[in-house]
């Protein structure tokens, strides 16, 4: 009698397959990349340029001055302006030897920089002209240069003397400094606010 082979025939091979080859499990040493970072950061640790702190130049006037050395401000091109709170600017044209009127302005473009800019209007007015001069090659870049330190430190060039209440804020006096370098007024001092400017502020604050 036939038997029927019931064997399920795994442990024998097919006649003609292919023997089946074991897969290799893939790896990527990662080792030599943590050298080339250390690398990377040490470089451009040495390569970057670190920022520096910038300082704002404020011109303080010297104490104890003798007549002999102190330099002389026109009436008509001294401009003395005092911050307070709430971002207001009180100013008045002459020097403070007689206290006038004050006025009230803001630190927008139609405030006190509207007012630069008028009050120092001569000499930006040659400061375009030297700049014609220097696109159309007429004088040198040293010469240019020159000139318009020249012109901004005319006797007759606008002087600002900055003072500062105590209820100003630090704000207000930096974007001040910045006022007067866009209007380029080179002439500026940082000077302590009189008792008589003080009483005309409270007056003014002071509804009637």
């Amino acid at each position: 009698m036939a038997e029927m082979n019931t064997d399920g025939g795994g442990s024998h091979k097919k006649k003609g397959s292919k023997p089946q080859r074991k897969k290799k499990s893939t790896s990527v040493d990662f080792t030599p990349m943590v050298d080339l970072g250390f690398l990377l950061i040490t470089f451009f640790m040495l390569t970057t340029t670190m920022s520096k702190p910038s300082a704002m130049e404020i011109t303080v006037p010297v104490k104890d001055k003798t007549e002999d050395n102190q330099t002389k401000i026109p009436a008509s091109s001294a401009m003395t302006i005092i911050l307070s709170e709430n971002d207001k600017i009180y100013y008045y044209m002459g020097l403070p030897d007689t206290v006038p009127d004050l006025m009230v302005t803001d630190f927008s473009n139609e405030g006190i920089r509207k007012l630069l800019l008028e009050k120092n209007a001569p000499q930006l007015k040659k400061i375009e002209v030297l700049k014609a001069q220097l696109v159309n090659k007429e004088i040198a870049d040293s010469t240019f240069k020159r000139k318009v330190s020249e012109t901004l430190a005319d006797k007759n060039a606008l002087t600002v003397l900055v003072k500062l209440d105590d209820k100003a804020s630090y704000k207000n006096l930096v974007d001040m400094m910045d006022e007067l370098q866009i209007c380029s007024v080179s002439k500026q001092a940082l000077v302590e606010v009189q008792k008589e400017e003080l009483a005309k502020i409270e007056a003014m604050k002071t509804p009637l």
